[in-house]
């Protein structure tokens, strides 16, 4: 006698299937998105690693850039400290010879003096400052001296000024992307996480966590300069 099968062994049997059919599609869909999200973290990891480099090549550079002109507004700085003792002491020998009569000794000295300070020199002469008060005491507190030297390195210090707080931005920018990197590992260190649990809600819930932080991150690395 063949055995039976009763209606409600049937459904029990279908209904399992489905509710199998289902899990396992369910399973599968959120390995799908794992997926999805490692190759997301992965993309996005590489670009902000990139970023965090040329960021701190460019911060290197422009530190170095800084530490040279500040080399070179010293080495200005020192050369026009020279120059205006130089100035002063010729006037000095000039002025000595002068008030004691001594013309051609002083005509020697005039001609000794810097094509920068002869301008000043001459300007400060038109004041008849032997006989004038209100004359400066010398040139080279007159407008028209000049140096150049300390002109340059006045530039020079302006330029190592500008150069440093550009690098100090670079770093900053850089600092950015590596705060988004750290952010980065998070959600790596999540989803790989989430793929040990059994249970699909836990991994669900990991998963939308993760989704999160990977949408902030991205944000941030849309909105962060590029180098």
């Amino acid at each position: 006698m063949a055995e039976t099968v009763s209606p409600g062994e049937v459904a029990h049997t279908v209904v399992h299937g489905h509710r199998r059919e289902h899990a396992d599609r369910r399973e599968g869909l959120i390995e799908i998105g794992e997926a999805v999200l490692l190759a997301i973290v992965a993309i996005a990891t590489a670009w902000s690693g990139y970023q965090t480099g040329k960021w701190d090549g460019h911060q290197a550079s422009l530190y170095s850039l800084s530490s040279r002109y500040r080399v070179q507004a010293d080495s200005a700085t020192t050369l026009s400290g020279q120059q205006r003792l130089y100035d002063t002491n010729t006037f000095g020998f000039w002025l000595q010879a002068k008030s004691q009569g001594h013309e051609a000794d002083a005509t020697l000295f005039e001609r000794r003096f810097r094509p920068e300070y002869r301008p000043a020199f001459r300007a400060w002469l038109a004041l008849d400052p032997l006989h004038n008060r209100k004359a400066p005491a010398g040139p080279i507190f007159m407008p028209q001296y000049k140096n150049a030297a300390a002109d340059r390195a006045v530039i020079r210090n302006r330029q190592a000024s500008k150069a440093f707080e550009e690098g100090t931005k670079a770093r900053e920018k850089g600092d950015r992307y590596l705060k988004t990197t750290v952010l980065l590992a998070t959600v790596l260190f999540l989803t790989a996480l989430a793929q040990k649990f059994k249970v699909n809600g836990v991994r669900i819930a990991l998963l939308v966590v993760c989704a999160l932080l990977l949408t902030i991150a991205l944000v941030s690395i849309g909105t962060y300069p590029r180098a």
